[in-house]
């Protein structure tokens, strides 16, 4: 019999018996157990993006779905909530009907609404793998960041009462984390992030490595720099120095904004550097991943996606005769949602490479308006706003991700395919490839094993 109708039989005829079953997670699950009683106050009003699964602990389906959905759970710790319902209790009976639950499991993604008000409540039907849930999540955390550029530095610190702290980073995109953080301290403290190419605003707080974290506590205060782990939790005492992060649910009536502390010290524009006793003491040390938890999604801890922003560098790090496989994600707007997944993919991928002391070959982001990339794309007969390619110039070979869908798991399938060299290879057109300066007879005899082991080491890896 097909799963839905099955399950929709088997819901209607437990509705006719009274009595509750026990839940299929523990207590000790990372999974959030909701019932119908506190579901408004922990999923509906929450501050929080939420993954909620309806289920029945009878359900062959669901039983198969909890390891995984306890990794995501695990994953999306302090970035999203990951629930469950039980259905098969009479007293969440109601709440699932109303949510139109009729078949198990059924996933449904809760996301606040900005301003207040109603959450928006989608299906969720995408593949029943952690990753999968972990990158549907996170594309629906909302994002409270404020970009900083140069010619908007001014306006972002006119109100210099308001306490404030901004990301210098590498990175056009903004992590699950940082979004995270921005939702603890909205209305308290604004959170922006800078790129390290905004000369302006990156001189004027001296930051000379990315990431780097700088709190503007308001007043007189002077600016400090954040020098403990880019973790959760030590980032969040950090900023509480300067206001109290809100609750998941704030009290009615409570006005955020009274919360922030004010400091006494004169302002500085160059920042001092926090102790460790003062900002990150205390500091939890990092959990050991066991095998059965996934690489975190916060990549903003990991390994952001370089920028390659001139034709020279380009060809210097892919397009020589020498140049092994680089990924290059062409983006016309780094800021746009498509862009944004397509890099959070690629930097969740690098991360988790790194992780496992993978080799594995670069990644990298590439902005349309380079007058090299829009010369290679028009040459590659590529038109997209985003657009992602595998080139190996000393092979003479070259990929296109096609697919419409730039989420984490699609993206690593073509990267392993790449990696087991699997699949068509294009060959690339004439003109594309850089001549090196030295006489070809310079230079030393190419081993043919070295590509091999680059791009498939990995792959050994995973046996």
């Amino acid at each position: 019999m097909h799963q839905p109708t099955f399950c929709a039989v088997a819901v209607a005829l437990l509705s006719a018996f009274p009595g509750a079953s026990a839940g299929m997670y523990t207590k000790k699950s990372p999974v959030l157990q909701v019932e119908s009683k506190d579901y408004d106050q922990l999923i509906t009003k929450s501050n929080y993006t939420s993954i909620v699964e309806f289920y029945a602990p009878w359900c062959g389906h669901c039983q198969n779905l909890k390891p995984a959905y306890e990794k995501a759970a695990k994953s999306l710790d302090g970035l999203a909530k990951v629930a469950a319902v039980n259905c098969d209790d009479e007293a969440n009976k109601p709440l699932c009907g109303s949510m139109g639950v009729q078949g198990f499991p059924t996933l449904k993604i809760v996301r606040p609404k900005k301003g207040g008000g109603k959450p928006t409540v989608q299906d969720y039907q995408g593949q029943r793998t952690a990753s999968a849930i972990v990158d549907a999540v996170v594309q629906q955390i909302n994002n409270y960041v404020v970009k900083v550029e140069d010619k908007s530095l001014d306006k972002f610190l006119s109100d210099q009462e308001s306490p404030k702290a901004i990301l210098f980073t590498e990175k056009g995109t903004t992590s699950a984390l940082l979004k995270s953080i921005a939702i603890d301290f909205a209305g308290v403290i604004t959170i922006g992030q800078a790129r390290n190419k905004e000369a302006k605003t990156v001189e004027t707080f001296g930051v000379e490595e990315f990431p780097t974290l700088v709190l503007l506590p308001g007043g007189d205060a002077p600016a400090v720099v954040y020098d403990g782990e880019l973790k959760k939790d030590p980032i969040v005492k950090f900023l509480s120095q300067a206001g109290e992060p809100n609750p998941d649910v704030p009290p009615k009536g409570d006005k955020k904004g009274d919360k922030s502390k004010k400091a006494s010290d004169k302002a500085s524009s160059k920042p001092t550097k926090s102790t460790s006793s003062e900002a990150s003491s205390n500091t939890p040390e990092p959990e050991k991943e066991t095998a059965t938890q996934e690489a975190p999604v916060i990549v903003e801890t990991a390994l952001p996606i370089p920028t390659i922003n001139t034709h020279e560098k380009l060809i210097k790090e892919c397009l020589t005769e020498k140049s092994h496989t680089c990924v290059l994600a062409f983006v016309s707007d780094s800021t746009a949602e498509k862009s944004q997944r397509a890099l959070d993919s690629l930097s969740q991928l690098a991360f988790k490479h790194a992780q496992s002391k993978r080799n594995l070959f670069p990644f990298y982001e590439v902005p349309q308006s380079n007058e090299g990339a829009a010369s290679l794309l028009k040459t590659l007969d590529l038109v997209g706003d985003v657009e992602i390619v595998a080139i190996n110039a000393r092979r003479g070979w070259w990929r296109h991700y096609d697919a419409a869908d730039f989420g984490h798991e699609s993206i690593e399938s073509w990267i392993d395919a790449i990696r087991m060299s699997e699949g068509i290879k294009k060959k690339l057109p004439d003109g594309i490839i850089a001549i090196a300066v030295e006489e070809p007879t310079s230079a030393p005899a190419a081993d043919p094993t070295t590509e091999a082991k680059t791009e498939d080491e990995a792959a050994h890896d995973e046996l």
